[in-house]
């Protein structure tokens, strides 16, 4: 999808923007440029909805006049934009305060090694073929049981994209990766009228590592028709165990509460935390970013620093933050090489299948989605809106809806008793379903 030639225009400005920064007499600087394409089709009952052509091309320039910062950003790259790109980066670093944590990552931390993850695998399909199998798909989905009575839409994705960064302290290195989906979004009627929604998706670096489109459809049709008859279940405390559809969620409050920016400005409750036991003993944590194909795998980080492999979690005892270099500076700590997230974190499963889990909890609610914006990191409180299905000696009874779980992130960590074997692959957080051995359930009194 994209050529040398395209890959080495990208190279060039970044070698520009440095070699003029030089000349204006930067004390340090840095360039990220990037250029993107592809296309996503949305349809709907048959009907295309939206078909949408993606070719985005960009760079910013980061210029330091000692601890005084300035940014650009241009979509031209041509040797007018550039120069301008730079005038505007330099006047803001010559009149804003001094920063005394700003500046490029340690040259020592720069990356060596770029081997190849096996990220970049276009896909040569057309949209007119992409619509096709979308109608396909749909119709399996809305074929599969009468109680499917309407469609929210599938829809398909794909894009490709390569980035050059580089820097004063003589780093230039490159990326190229590609991402591939299909969803489906299905509802199902009951014979009131009343109506549930519910999806599936699949993803991939490739294309031909993609479920089969009709048969995630016909996924989402079940999960939708499973949700009929939805009811209440009373107020009280019970066993939790999160589906690992959404097990990512909350392992996402855990990467937010360990990120730099949240530590420095004292909003996470976890700060001060490293070395400690955050979580249980059954809880191990590995950040990989080496995987071939992961949805987080990289080289570098967004700052040209080393991406690791390390035991982010041992047996419930956290090892370490999220850092990139401006908030390790502010908490008097070395980057990890997370300028731009998390890389790969697996969840380590303790052994249990769903049904497993399912059986070791007994009696409580199988949490399939979450809704809501419940969550102070701040404090740990967390509080959000659930679905799902209530459970009694080990089986699925009865689909719940209009409830809310409750607690403390602090708690909720604490109170993690299985981890699944049914890993969710489709996200840089690979985890099974959570099994928390008690949380407070708002429901109907």
């Amino acid at each position: 999808m994209f050529n040398s030639s395209e890959k080495d225009d990208l190279e060039a400005a970044v070698a520009s923007l440095l070699h003029k920064a030089k000349e204006k007499g930067a004390t340090q600087a840095a360039v990220s440029a990037s250029l993107s394409r592809g296309f996503s089709v949305d349809l709907r009952k048959g009907a295309v909805d939206n078909l949408e052509f993606n070719r985005d091309k960009g760079i910013t320039f980061l210029v330091y006049s000692g601890q005084r910062q300035g940014v650009a950003t241009s979509s031209d790259l041509s040797a007018a934009a550039l120069d301008r790109c730079v005038e505007k980066a330099w006047y803001i670093a010559k009149h804003t305060d001094e920063d005394p944590f700003a500046g490029l990552a340690p040259a020592d931390r720069m990356a060596s090694q770029m081997p190849d993850l096996d990220l970049y695998h276009p896909w040569d399909i057309t949209p007119e073929q992409a619509i096709v199998l979308l109608q396909e798909a749909e119709a399996a989905g809305m074929q599969s049981d009468p109680r499917i009575q309407n469609s929210e839409g599938v829809s398909l994705n794909t894009h490709a994209a390569i980035g050059v960064y580089g820097n004063s302290h003589g780093f230039l290195g490159h990326t190229q990766q590609t991402s591939h989906s299909f969803s489906c979004v299905l509802l199902a009627a009951e014979a009131d009228g009343k109506m549930q929604r519910d999806y599936d998706y699949t993803c991939s670096r490739r294309a031909d590592e993609l479920e089969n489109f009709s048969l995630i459809a016909k996924n989402a049709a079940q999960y939708a028709v499973q949700r009929l008859g939805s009811r209440a279940i009373p107020t009280g405390k019970m066993p939790i165990l999160l589906s690992e559809r959404i097990a990512g969620q909350i392992w996402g409050k855990l990467v937010a509460a360990i990120s730099g920016s949240n530590l420095y400005r004292d909003a996470s409750f976890l700060k001060n935390s490293v070395g400690q036991k955050i979580l249980n003993v059954c809880v191990n944590i590995t950040e990989n970013p080496s995987i071939p194909g992961g949805w987080g795998s990289c080289s570098f980080d967004n700052e040209g620093v080393t991406a690791v492999k390390r035991e982010l979690v041992q047996q419930g005892v956290l090892n370490g933050y999220l850092l990139n270099s401006y908030s390790a500076r502010h908490l008097g700590l070395e980057s990890t090489g997370n300028a731009g997230g998390a890389h790969n974190l697996l969840v380590h499963s303790t052994g249990e299948s769903a049904s497993e889990l399912l059986q070791k909890m007994d009696r409580g609610l199988l949490v399939t989605e979450l809704m809501g914006m419940g969550v102070n990191l701040v404090t740990g409180d967390f509080s959000q809106g659930a679905s799902g299905f209530f459970v009694e000696q080990g089986q699925v009874q009865y689909p719940v809806e209009g409830v809310t779980i409750a607690g403390n992130l602090k708690d909720m960590f604490a109170h993690i008793i299985a981890i699944g074997s049914d890993v969710n692959r489709r996200s840089y957080i690979q985890s099974g379903s959570i099994l928390i051995s008690e949380m407070t359930v708002a429901g109907s009194d």
